[in-house]
């Protein structure tokens, strides 16, 4: 693991050189436990300035304090209202700049949109975007916590630390699962099984991969893709030009690749939100004979009917880490838990402020982690 101990994290949390400033971006309460909790362990106090919403439902910020010369660090959790926090860290950053700050850092330790970081059909790609705006306003440096696809750190021109909670997830699996040594790390797709090995290496357990349950791919047969050319004049196409077509997929039978049956299924992925294709693989695994079932994630969105959800199902545990607020969902589902990561995030502002070396936060990580 490469998270600091907390020994160590104390005798030097409140080493940090003078013109630091930590602001929230956060017009919403809720949203503030995370900054209060990262400048509790830098030994700062939270910078003065208002983010609130005009009737109208513009967003304005008015910053109350000197930040000219200074490394500012905003910290911009998301909420429910997604595009609203967009706008407000926007406008902070930009805020700043105009303000003359030395740097302008964003701590966003969920980064939105990130799932649309592909293109899909006549689509864009808006993390793109998002990314370009950021830059645009101004900030010059970016702190952010597993993103969906490692690759959207190129859309920036800035330099990006993607830090990682898998320590913080690793640490629980062994401390709070007392039978863990029975336990299989358990992808639900293909897609997420590089994250289970990560998990199953590190902890020395097995790893088992659900194949064939239902894909989120959208079909493609209604957009004209399938349509044959438009030719006023069919011998305008050549005769010999036959382009050969792709066999569209077949979904398999699901299929869970590895042995569960007895054992504690651990079913881990970055992001929790609709989870139906969670509870999906929670009911493939009792079949297949897990006695225990518990989800890990790094961003726990929890959307709609989610705490209700999993409340009623066979998963029997919910851990995720604070990067998002979710306290009314725990109201909800006592089977979610947190995990605190403000410990990276606060060690990552004192190394830039500092001027030290990122490299130990990095420690053992490899290129597919």
């Amino acid at each position: 693991m490469f998270c600091v101990p907390s020994t160590e994290v104390g005798a030097i949390m409140n080493i940090t050189k003078g013109g630091l400033v930590l602001f929230s971006a956060n017009s919403n309460s809720s949203c503030m436990e995370l900054s209060k909790r990262i400048a509790e362990r830098l030994g700062v106090e939270m910078g003065k300035v208002q983010v609130y919403q005009e009737p109208n439902r513009e967003t304005r910020v008015q910053i109350q304090e000197s930040v000219r010369g200074k490394d500012v660090f905003i910290i911009q959790t998301v909420s429910k209202d997604v595009n609203t926090t967009i706008m407000e860290l926007l406008i902070m950053v930009y805020a700043c700049k105009t303000s003359c700050a030395k740097s302008i850092i964003g701590v966003i330790p969920y980064f939105p949109y990130s799932k649309q970081c592909k293109m899909r059909k006549r689509g864009s790609i808006v993390s793109k975007l998002l990314a370009s705006m950021m830059c645009k306003a101004g900030l010059t440096h970016l702190i952010t916590m597993d993103l969906h696809q490692k690759e959207i750190q190129g859309f920036f021109n800035i330099p990006v630390d993607n830090l990682r909670a898998s320590p913080f997830l690793l640490q629980y699996i062994q401390e709070e699962i007392p039978d863990y040594r029975n336990a299989v790390i358990v992808a639900k797709s293909p897609a997420s099984a590089k994250r289970a090995q990560s998990f199953a290496e590190r902890l020395r357990l097995g790893i088992a991969v659900i194949h064939g349950e239902a894909q989120d791919a959208e079909s493609d047969m209604v957009d004209g893709r399938h349509s044959p050319p438009t030719a006023k004049n069919v011998a305008a196409i050549h005769p010999s030009l036959e382009i050969p077509m792709l066999i569209p997929k077949e979904k398999p039978p699901i299929t869970v690749v590895g042995d569960v049956g007895g054992r504690i299924a651990i079913i881990v992925d970055d992001i929790i939100d609709d989870v139906d294709s969670f509870l999906a693989a929670a009911e493939t695994l009792k079949e297949r004979g897990a006695y225990k079932i518990f989800v890990m994630a790094t961003h726990g969105l929890l959307s709609s009917d989610a705490p209700r959800l999993i409340e009623e199902s066979a998963i029997d545990e919910v851990v995720v880490t604070n990067t998002i607020p979710h306290e009314i969902q725990k109201l909800q589902c006592p089977k979610i838990k947190t995990v605190d990561i403000s410990m990276i995030l606060s060690e990552a502002i004192r190394r830039i402020h500092n001027g030290e070396s990122m490299s130990y936060l990095f420690r053992n990580i490899g290129l597919d982690d």
